[in-house]
C-alpha cells in the first residue's frame, strides 16, 4: 500500500514578503499532520530568487516545535557543502527535538549555481567526489556508531545522543543517488517533478538490482516526488495551475521569478512556442478535480511499484495549496 508525504519549498509569492514563504510552510506543515500525512520534508536551495527554502535544518526544527506526529525531513541536505560531522550534530539536536521523528534526506546537487557553490564551500570542485565517504562517515556520527577503523576523526562523537535515531535517505533525479543508496542499504527517492519522470525507471531499477540489504532496510525501499495540485472544479484548477507553469517555463530561459497571480499570467503576452510549452506541462502535471489527479497518481505509483509518493505543490493563494492537499488526502485514503 503507498503511503503519502508532502515535499514544501517556500516558494517566493510576488508583493508579499519573503518572510512570509517561511511562516506559510510551517502553517502548511501543521495542516498536513492534521490530514494524515506521512512526512513533512522541506528542501534546500541558494541564491534562487524563486525558491526561499535555504535552510531546511532550521526550518524543521521550528516545524518540530509546532507538529507532534508528522516525519520532518531535509530534501535534501546538500552533503557536498558542509562537513558530515556538522550535520551530524545538526540532525542529533533536531532528533532530540523530535525524537524518532526526523528524516536525513541527503542529496549531491548544489542546488545552485557554480558561484554559488564556492560561496557556500571553496572546495566545491573537489567534495562532489568524497560523497560516498561523507555519506558513511554522517550515517556513522548520527546513529552513534564508530566510524571505520584507522579514521581520523574515529575518537569525535556527534551529540546529543539519545535513544532514537534519524532516518537517512538518499534523494535523487539521477543514476549516481540510487546507485549510493544501494550500496548503502537506505530507502531512496527520486524527484520526479524535476525531471518529468525522465530517468526514473532505469534509476529505480538500477537501486532495485544492485540494492545491498542493510539491518534496518532488508528490501529496497522507493519513493517518488511528483507536483500535484487538485481542486473542486478542473477549469479553475488549471488556471491556479498557471504561475507554477510560468515559472518553469521562465526557469528554462535562466530567469528566476516569483510565483504571480492567475490573472497576471493570462495578461503576460506569450508567443505560440511557449503557449504550447505551458499547455505541454499542464497536461504533464497532476492537475485536476480530486478523484482524476489522485488516479493519476496512484497509476504512477503502481505503474512504478514504488512505497511511497511525495506531493509538491505551488499556488499562489495559501488557501488554494490547503484545500488542494485536503481534496487529495481524502481521495487517496490518506488517515488522519
Amino acid at each position: 500500500m503507498i503511503e503519502y508525504s508532502i515535499l514544501d519549498q517556500s516558494v517566493a509569492v510576488a508583493g508579499r514578503p519573503q518572510a512570509q514563504a517561511i511562516t506559510e510552510t510551517i502553517e502548511l506543515a501543521e495542516h498536513c499532520e492534521k490530514l494524515g500525512f506521512k512526512r513533512f520534508w522541506v528542501s534546500e536551495h541558494h541564491n534562487h530568487p524563486s525558491i526561499l527554502g535555504t535552510a531546511p535544518e532550521i526550518l524543521m526544527a521550528a516545524i518540530a516545535m509546532r507538529t507532534n506526529r508528522i516525519r520532518i525531513g531535509s530534501a535534501g541536505i546538500m552533503l557536498p557543502h558542509y562537513s558530515p560531522f556538522k550535520v551530524a550534530e545538526q540532525f542529533r539536536v533536531l532528533d532530540a527535538l523530535a525524537p524518532g521523528r526526523i528524516d536525513l534526506g541527503l542529496g549531491r546537487a548544489p542546488g545552485s549555481d557554480g558561484r554559488t557553490a564556492f560561496a557556500l564551500n571553496p572546495q566545491a570542485n573537489e567534495r562532489p567526489a568524497a560523497f560516498p565517504s561523507d555519506v558513511r562517515d554522517l550515517m556513522a556520527w548520527v546513529a552513534g556508531e564508530p566510524l571505520v577503523e584507522g579514521h581520523p576523526f574515529r575518537s569525535v562523537h556527534a551529540f546529543p545522543q539519545g535513544e532514537t535515531v534519524p532516518e537517512t535517505w538518499m534523494l535523487g533525479s539521477s543514476d549516481y543517488g540510487a546507485q549510493v543508496a544501494a550500496i548503502f542499504g537506505l530507502p531512496y527517492a527520486f524527484a520526479w517533478f524535476f525531471t518529468d519522470g525522465k530517468g526514473a525507471d532505469r534509476a529505480i531499477k538500477l537501486y532495485r538490482d544492485t540494492y545491498r540489504p542493510s539491518e534496518r532496510w532488508p528490501e529496497p525501499h522507493v519513493a517518488i516526488c511528483v507536483w500535484a495540485m487538485a481542486g473542486d472544479d478542473k477549469a479553475e484548477t488549471e488556471r491556479n495551475f498557471l504561475p507554477r507553469a510560468k515559472c518553469r517555463l521562465y526557469r528554462d530561459r535562466g530567469m528566476f521569478i516569483p510565483l504571480e497571480t492567475p490573472e497576471s499570467v493570462e495578461a503576460t503576452d506569450l508567443n505560440a512556442a511557449e503557449e504550447n510549452r505551458m499547455q505541454t506541462m499542464l497536461r504533464d502535471s497532476f492537475v485536476g478535480e480530486g478523484p482524476e489527479t489522485a488516479a493519476r497518481i496512484e497509476a504512477l505509483g503502481k505503474e512504478l511499484d514504488v512505497d511511497e509518493i511525495a506531493i509538491v505543490t505551488w499556488a499562489h493563494e495559501k488557501s488554494i495549496r490547503h484545500r488542494s492537499y485536503e481534496i487529495l488526502a481524502d481521495a487517496l485514503g490518506v488517515a488522519a
